[in-house]
């Protein structure tokens, strides 16, 4: 994303929406939350306070440029929305988000829909997982 990106959306450009921009798109892992963005700008001597941080998260989303996603037992995190649709898997015991895609289950949860006599309009999977020993 760039620049005009922001214009787009309808957003100014802003030095610290340009560098929380950057991070999400650079940083891996790609969901964050607002504390983790406040960490790297600090760490990369950007001087942008945790409160501008949330309201540009905020301003971001109303304009469609990320996704939030308020995961249980955790605090809420950020991506691109890159329009591509996924699924996530939370780590309940590291907080780490999996993202996968899977035709399977897109038509079966189509089918299931179905079946009760209905069609999706939108849908957020989330499977939380723990690691195999």
């Amino acid at each position: 994303m760039e620049q005009q990106d922001l214009r787009k959306a309808g957003l100014k450009v802003t030095h610290p929406r340009m560098r929380i921009l950057e991070l999400l798109e650079q940083t891996r892992p790609k969901h964050m939350t607002a504390e983790d963005i406040y960490r790297q700008l600090l760490d990369h001597g950007d001087e942008i306070g945790l409160a501008t941080v949330y309201r540009v998260l905020t301003q971001f989303e109303a304009a469609g440029l990320v996704l939030k996603h308020n995961f249980e037992g955790g605090h809420a995190v950020y991506e691109l929305d890159r329009g591509e649709h996924h699924d996530h898997m939370v780590d309940i015991e590291t907080g780490k988000v999996i993202e996968f895609q899977s035709a399977e289950i897109e038509e079966l949860q189509k089918q299931i829909a179905a079946k009760h006599g209905y069609d999706i309009e939108e849908h957020a999977l989330v499977l939380y997982v723990r690691k195999k020993r």
